[in-house]
């Protein structure tokens, strides 16, 4: 069934962006034994792996015709396409089974800001789908940067990412997190590729090589969790495990939260970056007068 928001010619970009990333052996075909004008599989070969006539996908991928269920399964497996990369295909496709998209919210639930003025010790924000932060409590702002100081238009974790010298700094491996967050935002594109919040960011963004770079490749993931490494000036090396967690109330938003094993170093770190930054009043009424200054 058609969900009515495809996008044809992304759809034919993506596709060859995937096949430019596998070679023959790693397919199963034979190694052609010459080398080729151009890296990775040509259309035919995909064709042959998905069962399908060379003219049939072509035409796919020029945004001709639009494929049957069965056969972008076909061209899904043919093309070693993760679970993300799948459903990135199957929304571009407008083969996704989904809801009409509803509009973003801005507003954080208070029940949210409560969940963050209580954790004490462990960092937490809140992220819209575009990674822009909503919120986030002390120890966020301490641990990566003071969002109170940044101007709200400029509060968005991709844009610190790449122009926050403080942030970029943190990080162990930034190429890792950056990129990341780079397959995250295109993987939004194909469900709401008119988001003004995204628009305007991908503008923003254009004088960023590694950036564009990245954003062209069309890598597409989305990483519920992970571990990140920080190098803080007052906390010391920090391994910490992330999570994020969706909220119930505004299914666009995201609360992020780092943590770390009790007992462990990192642990012990962030108690110290805690005790540096604990404000005389940590009350929620203390700090109600400003939803992203938790």
């Amino acid at each position: 069934m058609s969900s009515g928001n495809g996008d044809p010619k992304e759809l034919g970009v993506f596709l060859k962006a995937r096949r430019a990333d596998l070679e023959p052996l790693q397919v199963g075909l034979p190694d052609p034994g010459t080398p080729r004008k151009v890296a990775g599989l040509r259309r035919e070969e995909v064709a042959q792996l998905a069962s399908i006539s060379t003219d049939y996908y072509t035409r796919i991928e020029q945004g001709r015709i639009q494929a049957s269920l069965p056969v972008l399964e076909a061209i899904t497996d043919a093309l070693r396409l993760t679970g993300d990369q799948r459903t990135y295909l199957f929304e571009l496709a407008g083969r996704a089974p989904s809801d009409p998209p509803t509009p973003s919210s801005r507003n954080v639930p208070e029940q949210c800001l409560r969940l963050l003025d209580q954790l004490t010790q462990s960092p937490a924000l809140v992220l819209s789908d575009t990674m822009d932060v909503l919120a986030w409590n002390r120890l966020a702002a301490a641990l990566l940067t003071d969002f109170a100081q940044i101007p709200e238009a400029d509060r968005n974790y991709v844009w610190l990412l790449f122009n926050d010298p403080t942030l970029r700094a943190l990080y162990d491996d930034w190429p890792a997190g950056a990129h990341a967050c780079v397959a995250y935002l295109r993987m939004h594109t194909a469900h709401r590729p008119d988001d003004p919040h995204l628009q305007h960011l991908l503008t923003k963004m254009a004088p960023h090589a590694d950036f564009q770079n990245w954003w062209q490749t069309r890598q597409v993931a989305v990483q519920g969790t992970g571990n990140k490494i920080f190098h803080h000036p007052i906390a010391g090396t920090l391994t910490l495990d992330w999570d994020t967690l969706t909220s119930a109330t505004a299914p666009d938003q995201h609360i992020v939260i780092w943590t770390a094993p009790p007992g462990s170093p990192s642990a012990k770190g962030l108690h110290i970056l805690a005790a540096a930054h604990t404000a005389p009043d940590n009350s929620l009424a203390a700090t109600q007068t400003d939803q992203r200054g938790r």
